[in-house]
């Protein structure tokens, strides 16, 4: 009797130190093509820490290119922590933002960009028409001259590798030098998700279909 009271006190011992560490243990599923989904337990240490800086921070998801910067995860820190800057904390204003996040996945083709930033993009406040005519590769019509100075900027950065001085004083005149920096920025770091997306082949949620059509 005092030998299986022993054993359950065991048993039960282990089952909640099982209990607490799965509680400990974060939530979320990842996804990926060529690299195949991370789970929990097959981390490193360092990709925990990231994974845990991910999920602590604004966006509390790994949806998008986690799965690939976790394979260098000191990199892919560094560049989580930009890429929240750029995307939350950017001096330009949300909406011009999200303007320029499209723009930038419109060039890449970047599918699953497109599919996520599309929904955000909308609801703060981007014209359904103006996100349409960027889809099929045309200049939006009807810009105001704020949004016209941001899609002008991101569009002859990443066409042209350069900016005219009329597109750069447009964007300085609106958002001044910082926030011609911070388009720099987010169009720098969404070129980043882009290439690992792409890289990855990143599958969309199941259901979803590509949004963005071919460019000729």
């Amino acid at each position: 009797m005092r030998n299986h009271r022993l054993l359950l006190a065991g048993a039960m011992l282990l089952l909640g130190i099982a209990v607490a560490a799965a509680a400990d243990q974060p939530r979320f599923t990842l996804r990926g093509d060529r690299f195949a989904p991370l789970a929990w337990d097959a981390m490193t240490p360092e990709q925990k820490a990231m994974t845990e800086h991910v999920l602590a921070g604004k966006r509390g998801s790994l949806n998008g290119p986690y799965n690939v910067l976790l394979r260098s995860p000191q990199m892919g820190d560094l560049a989580q922590q930009f890429g929240a800057y750029t995307r939350f904390d950017t001096s330009i204003p949300h909406k011009l933002n999200e303007l320029a996040i499209l723009v930038t996945a419109r060039f890449w083709n970047g599918q699953y960009e497109w599919y996520a930033h599309r929904k955000y993009g909308l609801a703060a406040g981007l014209n359904p028409d103006l996100i349409d005519a960027i889809a099929a590769g045309r200049r939006p019509a009807g810009m105001p001259p704020d949004e016209a100075a941001v899609y002008d900027f991101c569009h002859e950065l990443l066409a042209t590798r350069q900016v005219s001085d009329a597109t750069f004083a447009a964007a300085k005149q609106h958002f001044g030098e910082r926030g011609v920096v911070d388009l720099i920025g987010v169009v720098g770091y969404y070129n980043i998700v882009s290439m690992a997306l792409n890289v990855d082949r990143y599958p969309l949620p199941d259901g979803a279909k590509p949004e963005l059509p071919p460019l000729k």
